[in-house]
């Protein structure tokens, strides 16, 4: 297996003022697993995409990359074909062909690997990943966690030493999430491969990896062991704490005393030392309740012949709050957005609107940008400057929507949506790619707009971000809305869908949600309520 060495990379894109990498170095060892983390815009994918020259962006650099001791420059694109796989971002970006075991095959096929040996080893992989039942059915026909498992699949046949996967669940639901980086923990484990990983959702991936490093503005601000970064961003009150699993949050929170916790287990046996004082937490309640749009009874499908999406939907959006609706990839979520917004019409049912000042927040939000730069998207908002500062783009303003990063494509593209003073948003999910500190500023965006009077629909696979922020919230399966209640209710009613904090705390606190919570019980103090600001 390979090792990676970054030295003293710096780089700029064209027309930024500032690098978006400064001074880089560090390594990953023969066969380590390392997590690259950080804050949205940090450097995460600009670094990940120099690690493979077909994938390098435009702009000045400096700096070198070795790969087992030679320059990367010097190692043919065939080579590095071969030692050097990447998972993307969006499933479907990288998925070439019609049918899953074609997917398998194509990348052998086209390096010339002969038939007898490209079929053992697409066989072998199929086995290894379970990816015999759907072996024949077509790559669009997959679910989201299918075509990245697919993808996953796909590169590793190519048996390389290397493998690097940028954000790769945040299209995931939670169940999905979980399994893929499992996947990619079992051929760190057992095949040895080298594994560099980009993640937000440090839940699980922080306790997986030998070492994680945390960048800020394009440098190295802490890395090691994950306690020791853990322990690190506590002790410097790093902001980027915030982005910790909830084990961390509330070791950090009663004082960080002893040895880091990572998972859910081991903050169970944190609290069991010291267990929480019974406290009942507050509902949150929407600002008012009259609907603006209404799915009754409402059927679809795409085509004559295929199975329905939705089966006799009943769903409401009120104004003056925010409604979430969680459920598995491929169940109907953006489905049912785009009928309330009106680009899908349904074969039964009905459709009741109280205003046409819909906007809706696609899953791709560059199909919302038309212009060259950021500047001119907004030029023609009412307060531009306001609008981005609300959005903290002031330092993106001159750059092409296309060349952000994901969590920053996605505050940009509610610029543009705000800009055009909607009585309703329908987010498709709205925090993929954004931080942990982002994340939680933008929730209360959100609030404030709901509080004002906005109607806001989103459907997401943020399971914490919802049960911190949303009202109401709804499980969405096999084409209905199976169960709907005020997200407190909601979340401490599930098992999987509910937040890290609820299932370590839950045989105490059963009514908590948040860290917040957990860590004031066990202090005896006042409960806050973050969806109340």
């Amino acid at each position: 297996m390979a090792s990676i060495c970054i030295e003293h990379l710096t780089f700029t894109y064209p027309l930024s003022s500032r690098p978006a990498l400064r001074d880089l170095t560090l390594s990953a060892e023969e066969g380590e697993f390392l997590l690259l983390c950080g804050e949205s815009g940090c450097g995460k994918t600009t670094l990940l995409r120099h690690l493979k020259t077909a994938l390098t962006p435009h702009g000045t650099r400096s700096g070198e990359i070795l790969l087992d001791g030679k320059p990367l420059t010097e190692i043919s694109a065939r080579e590095q074909a071969e030692r050097i796989g990447f998972v993307l971002q969006q499933p479907e970006d990288q998925i070439v062909t019609d049918k899953v075991w074609h997917e398998l095959a194509f990348g052998p096929e086209n390096l010339g690997v002969a038939p007898e040996v490209l079929r053992r080893r697409v066989g072998e992989m199929a086995s290894f990943f379970g990816i015999q039942e759907w072996f024949d059915r077509d790559t669009d026909a997959l679910s989201g966690g299918q075509k990245q498992l697919l993808n996953l699949a796909s590169v590793l046949v190519m048996q390389p030493e290397v493998l690097i996967l940028d954000e790769p669940t945040a299209r995931l639901d939670p169940i999905a999430a979980a399994e893929f980086l499992r996947a990619v923990e079992r051929v760190n484990r057992e095949l040895g491969v080298t594994v560099l990983l980009s993640e937000q959702r440090l839940e699980l991936a922080l306790g997986m990896a030998d070492r994680a490093v945390v960048l800020h503005q394009g440098e190295t601000a802490a890395w090691g062991t994950p306690r020791e970064v853990a322990r690190r961003l506590y002790e410097t009150k790093s902001p980027f704490f915030a982005a910790m699993p909830a084990a961390v949050r509330i070791w950090g929170g009663l004082g960080a005393k002893g040895d880091c916790p990572m998972d859910v287990r081991g903050g169970k046996a944190l609290l069991r030392q010291a267990p929480p004082k019974e406290m009942h937490f507050p509902v949150a309640e929407a600002s008012s309740d009259k609907p603006l749009l209404q799915l009754k009874d409402v059927w679809f499908r795409y085509e004559k012949n295929a199975p329905d999406v939705l089966r006799g939907m009943e769903l409401t959006v009120q104004q003056g709050e925010i409604l979430a609706i969680l459920g598995g990839n491929g169940c109907g979520k953006t489905t049912a957005l785009r009928l309330l917004a009106g680009t899908l019409r349904p074969q039964r049912g009905k459709i009741t609107r109280q205003t046409q000042r819909v906007s809706m927040l696609p899953q791709e939000p560059t199909a919302l940008f038309t212009r060259p730069s950021l500047r001119q998207e907004l030029a023609e908002a009412e307060k531009p400057d306001e609008l981005a500062a609300l959005m903290e783009l002031e330092d993106l303003l001159d750059r092409d929507p296309g060349d952000l990063s994901g969590g920053e494509q996605q505050r940009a593209a509610m610029a543009v949506l705000l800009a055009r003073k909607p009585e309703v948003l329908l987010l498709d999910e709205p925090t993929k790619g954004m931080d942990a500190m982002f994340r939680r500023r933008f929730g209360k965006l959100l609030q404030r707009l709901a509080q004002s009077g906005l109607a806001i629909d989103l459907v997401s696979h943020d399971v914490e971000f919802c049960a911190e922020f949303a009202h109401r919230a709804g499980l969405l399966f096999d084409g209905q809305l199976l169960t709907e209640d005020d997200s407190r209710s909601f979340f401490t009613g599930n098992h999987f869908y509910t937040t890290a904090t609820n299932r370590m705390a839950r045989q105490w606190l059963p009514e908590a949600l948040l860290c917040e919570e957990v860590i004031a019980a066990c202090q005896n103090g006042d409960a806050p309520d973050s969806r109340q600001s």
